[in-house]
């Protein structure tokens, strides 16, 4: 018997959408393993009787359902569409599922129904944006390349990091570094916070539209930008919109003048005069007196946010924006963002920080995608802590693609750590093999796989402040082995499509040997990755794969009937079948 309370579907976003005017994806959710097939019965509100079905395919699975989807073509534009669903489950009952419930007859009323496709509708990212491979920069701990910006009390470089201290790090750091960037490989620049601002963090904003002295001049960012782009880097800057620094000429006003200030509106203030430096006295981030949180519900707070995005993609060319606390600002600030910059520039992308499901951030026409923390979280309780068996890590995994758009995909920010985290090799404890297997599910997954400045050698650390260390550039301190590492799997991401933005599909999780097995692939190319956590070797069945090669060694995998394909403990195989 289909067990009903699984089944789900609802006409909203998260399962029916478009992907052009005329092609829509549907999808459909149901318990793990109890359905036989499923098919979707659709037909025009004005033909009744001209049906069509199409059938469902299960896609993700996790512990407790499976995730189906089907997409459907339309020879015009997608619209007025009634639908229901005839699910079979393995015994051999069939029921008709649509938005009343489930019976056992064809359906004659109460159908889903699909309304229209306007062109704003569709679903679509930038090209450039589908696999990217991203490098995260916290500037002041990146590279002193002009020491006559550095701030008062500038320590040495490399010495142990605090809230407080300054290391001297800077823009034209970032400039002399770029052929040690373009030898790692990365495609994508995120900056966090660089305009003038307190703290060495940044996320205390006093100018929205000046580069902060200490890290150069708005002129030295353009430059920086152009040479950046002319090298294949784009750049992504970070936007504190959610809160500003004390020091914000705005909020300076209220504090001087209460409920009389112009902008008093701007923020939340929990009083009309005498307010003080205290986060009782106004709403702010967290409870962090120093970062007073703007109102963003106030129209003129959304078109200052929009118009400080438009002037840097205007006046410097950046390629988007990373969104601070996105989840806290008003959705409708995101919206107004998008339609007012996509319509200018469509090659930007929009990301926002949230540490769950984003879904709220990715509907609605808001923001392109986010960063991916149920990913790092996944990553992190299976290589590093090692507390997830490999079956869990691989159920959360679905379940994580499961409730995303399968188009967002190729454009989720898959971090392993950051500037707000303990570095990985830290989640770890120290050991670079259990890192290098997290990688290479990070560099081999589907999506865009992010590095945090340092990662690539060896840098290790707690939460912040420790997370935050100096880069390592002295090379007999550098971790080259996994240096070379993170170069031989981004490589293979730009050498084949089906890494960067192929289906995923998983294969095989062992408990007992601590193993996975997924597959990557995209139109002819079909690539298969293992991944042996294990301690013991592990012997894969090569049917199927005969002839393949082994995209790190070159080795070709021999045929089915001289034995299995031996995955050594600790390792990762990367099989191109051969077509």
């Amino acid at each position: 018997m289909v067990k009903k309370e699984a089944v789900l579907h609802i006409n909203t976003e998260d399962f029916i959408y478009p992907v052009e005017r005329n092609k829509l994806i549907v999808r459909l959710r149901a318990a793990k393993d109890d359905l036989a097939a499923s098919q979707i019965v659709y037909f025009s509100r004005t033909t009744l009787d001209s049906k069509k079905v199409c059938r469902l395919v299960k896609l993700y699975s996790d512990d407790l359902f499976d995730y189906y989807e089907a997409g459907i073509e339309f020879s015009k534009v997608a619209r007025y569409q009634k639908y229901f669903f005839i699910l079979s489950d393995n015994h051999g009952e069939t029921l008709y599922y649509s938005a009343t419930g489930f019976g056992k007859d064809i359906p004659e009323d109460g159908f889903f129904e699909f309304l229209y496709t306007n062109p704003g509708d569709v679903v679509e990212y930038p090209e450039w944006s589908k696999g990217a491979v991203y490098y995260q920069i916290f500037p002041e701990r990146f590279c002193n390349g002009d020491t006559s910006n550095d701030p008062e009390d500038t320590q040495k470089w490399g010495e142990p990091p605090t809230r407080e201290n300054f290391m001297g790090g800077d823009l034209e750091g970032v400039r002399i570094k770029i052929p040690y960037l373009r030898e790692l490989g990365i495609e994508v620049i995120y900056f966090n916070p660089i305009f003038k601002a307190d703290f060495n963090h940044k996320y205390a904003t006093t100018d929205y539209y000046s580069i902060d002295p200490c890290f150069g001049s708005n002129e030295e960012f353009g430059n920086l930008v152009k040479e950046l782009h002319e090298n294949g880097i784009k750049v992504v800057l970070d936007g504190v919109f959610n809160h500003t620094g004390i020091h914000f000429m705005q909020f300076e006003d209220v504090r001087k003048n209460g409920s009389a200030s112009r902008y008093y509106d701007w923020f939340l203030p929990c009083k009309e005069k005498e307010i003080t430096v205290t986060h009782k006295d106004y709403e702010c981030v967290g409870a962090y007196k120093y970062m007073p949180k703007l109102n963003s519900s106030n129209p003129e707070v959304r078109k200052f946010i929009v118009d400080v995005m438009d002037f840097w993609i205007r006046q410097y060319g950046i390629d988007g924006w990373r969104l601070d606390v996105a989840d806290e600002v008003d959705s409708t600030v995101w919206q107004e963002a998008r339609a007012a910059l996509k319509e200018r520039y469509p090659d930007i992308i929009l990301i926002g920080e949230t540490w769950g499901y984003g879904g709220m951030l990715t509907s609605a026409k808001r923001l392109d995608s986010v960063m991916n923390y149920m990913f790092r979280d996944a990553l992190r309780d299976y290589f590093g802590y090692e507390k997830l068996s490999a079956s869990g890590f691989d159920h959360r995994i679905n379940r994580m693609l499961g409730l995303y758009k399968t188009e967002t995909h190729n454009v989720l920010y898959n971090l392993i750590d950051s500037h707000d985290t303990e570095r990985f090799l830290f989640y770890c404890n120290g050991d670079v093999e259990r890192m290098k297997l997290a990688v290479a599910f990070q560099m081999l997954f589907v999506g865009s796989p992010a590095l945090y400045y340092g990662d690539e050698v060896g840098i290790t650390g707690d939460n912040d402040p420790d997370c935050r260390k100096c880069m390592v550039w002295e090379e007999e301190k550098q971790n080259k082995e996994l240096f070379n590492w993170y170069k031989t799997l981004i490589r293979l991401r730009k050498e084949h499509a089906a890494i960067r933005k192929g289906s995923y599909r998983s294969i095989l999780s062992s408990d007992e040997n601590d193993f996975l097995a997924f597959e990557r692939t995209l139109e002819n190319e079909r690539i298969i990755v293992m991944l042996n956590k294990g301690d013991s070797v592990f012997e894969m069945d090569t049917r199927g794969m005969e002839g393949g090669t082994d995209l790190i060694t070159n080795e070709k995998v021999k045929s089915a009937t001289d034995g299995n394909l031996a995955i050594e403990p600790c390792s990762v195989k990367v099989i191109k079948v051969k077509n």
